[in-house]
């Protein structure tokens, strides 16, 4: 994916902040723990926050949190879920913050979307020495039959490589490195994963897959025939059919530290 077209997909998520907030996962507070280990303080950025998924965990796990988020529809819905928590208008190349001020920065499901070349020398900015930056993803446990089944069905545009078990650490192992070849602010890459899940109904399944960049940006006939072939599987599949489900997942970290 391009520059170009990795905006396109990055800044297609306001147009769904709604349905984003009520229908996508938090994270496992196992792997925030984790990505917050080793980090010197508990001053905390929630970067690329959206609707504040991650913010919601980092602040029921007594961080000191600041969410910065750029597109204004996720962030009004990010104020109005959590008003106690700073939530700014910023990004992962702006970031309204002062020199050293933070201790962590974590990115839920968005730091793959950052242009580290620039991204990476500002995040280092805002960290305090021996600070931490750390991407957590939420991929689809696709060893569950199911669930590979509803992979094939969606195809690429709604389950990606990064959004299985299979691949996410080779997709993201990356992800702290600027893309133009320049020398990296961060150290070598640990990366963990964490059981999560979520509970779900088929309905509920569908609008959360609707949030995907993929299907954002899709043509609308693309789009609604990619979620009716979702529901007909759905529809058909025992453990999918009736009433509610756990969708199973798995939250994935990867976590490098300041140079």
């Amino acid at each position: 994916m391009d520059k170009d077209e990795r905006q396109r997909h990055a800044s297609s998520f306001g147009a769904a902040a709604v349905a984003y907030a009520e229908h996508r996962p938090d994270y496992a507070a196992a792997a925030v723990r984790w990505a917050l280990d080793g980090a010197p303080g508990q001053r905390v950025l929630d970067l690329g926050a959206g609707t504040g998924k991650l913010t919601a965990v980092l602040s029921a796990l007594g961080a000191d949190v600041v969410a910065v988020e750029p597109d204004p529809a996720m962030l009004a819905q990010l104020r109005g879920s959590l008003p106690a928590v700073p939530a700014l208008s910023g990004s992962a190349e702006r970031i309204p913050l002062a020199d050293a001020s933070v201790d962590a920065v974590l990115a839920g499901n968005a730091m793959h979307w950052f242009d580290m070349a620039v991204a990476g020398p500002e995040i280092a900015r805002v960290l305090a020495p021996g600070g931490v930056l750390a991407g957590l993803w939420n991929v689809m446990d696709d060893r569950v039959d199911w669930v590979a089944g509803l992979a094939r069905v969606g195809g690429g545009e709604v389950i990606g490589p990064r959004d299985t078990p299979a691949a996410w650490r080779a997709e993201t192992a990356g992800t702290h490195l600027p893309r133009n070849g320049a020398a990296p602010c961060f150290g070598s890459p640990e990366q963990a994963e964490f059981p999560h899940g979520q509970r779900r109904t088929a309905d509920s399944l569908v609008a959360t897959l609707a949030t995907r960049a993929g299907l954002l940006v899709m043509p609308q006939a693309d789009q609604e025939a990619t979620l009716n072939r979702i529901r007909t599987f759905l529809a058909g599949e025992p453990a999918t059919a009736r009433g509610e489900f756990t969708l199973p997942m798995l939250t994935a970290a990867l976590r490098v530290r300041r140079l």
